[in-house]
């Protein structure tokens, strides 16, 4: 399926699901403990945030290398968000399934998009 090129970041299929990503875990992370708010929601909160933020900032740089920068600072990002989701999985505050689909689709994306870029 060929695409035509995005005008701004809100095109890039990778940053609509990293958004909804973020959608979801700021309405799961309202539903753990008030202990913590503080804590683990506040991380994962911006741990998320983080990976369309990235994506959104490296849209708009011109080079190559800079554009990578921010694509892989939304990966480590991304990651950091795994760890949280599983951390309360383990915990038992919830089953995060939904949000751990989600960094699937997106880690794919956007191992795709860093790939076409190298490929330039």
């Amino acid at each position: 399926m060929h695409r035509p090129p995005a005008k701004c970041f809100e095109d890039l299929e990778v940053w609509q699901i990293a958004h909804q990503l973020t959608l979801s875990v700021y309405r799961f992370s309202g539903n753990l403990p008030k202990s913590e708010k503080y804590g683990l929601i506040s991380q994962i909160r911006r741990a998320a945030v983080s990976v369309p933020a990235n994506i959104a900032e490296g849209f708009k740089k011109r080079g190559v290398k800079d554009k990578m920068r921010y694509y892989n600072i939304a990966q480590g990002s991304l990651e950091e968000c795994r760890y949280y989701l599983i951390l309360i999985r383990d915990l038992g505050y919830g089953d995060p399934k939904e949000s751990l689909g989600k960094i699937g689709s997106i880690q794919n994306l956007l191992g795709t998009y860093i790939k076409k870029l190298m490929d330039k």
